[in-house]
């Protein structure tokens, strides 16, 4: 084998204090939701902080799920424990926080297209 075909394909990059600090953030949040334990987070951290490349960065997150994966897709949630104890308290405070979480339920939905029939094509391009 030669040096050519031994070398990486990309250059080198070296990585900065901002994205170590990048890094550092993104394991806590996964340690904080559970996909990290305590021992874990602590070695990859510390590995963190000796990475010299943005390579050495990148693997010590590639096994965990990216965050626009996991905020793609925001589902509203009713706390029941809240709605229960309004309902034993005062009913009509509980259907006012179930009609407005059900709202902005609703407006969080992506709106369906209308639906486009041969006439309105024809209406628009005579």
């Amino acid at each position: 084998m030669n040096d050519s075909e031994e070398s990486p394909v990309g250059p080198v990059l070296r990585a900065s204090d901002a994205e170590r600090d990048r890094v550092e953030a993104q394991l806590q949040h996964h340690y904080a939701v559970g996909r990290l334990t305590l021992p874990e987070l602590e070695e990859r951290v510390a590995v963190a902080y000796e990475a010299r490349t943005r390579d050495q960065l990148d693997s010590l997150v590639r096994d965990l799920p990216s965050e626009v994966a996991e905020s793609a897709s925001p589902t509203p949630v009713i706390d029941s424990r809240l709605l229960i104890i309004l309902l034993c308290t005062s009913p009509p405070a509980a259907l006012i926080y179930w009609l407005i979480r059900q709202r902005t339920a609703r407006r969080r939905r992506p709106r369906p297209l209308p639906m486009t029939t041969a006439a309105d094509v024809r209406r628009q391009f005579p």
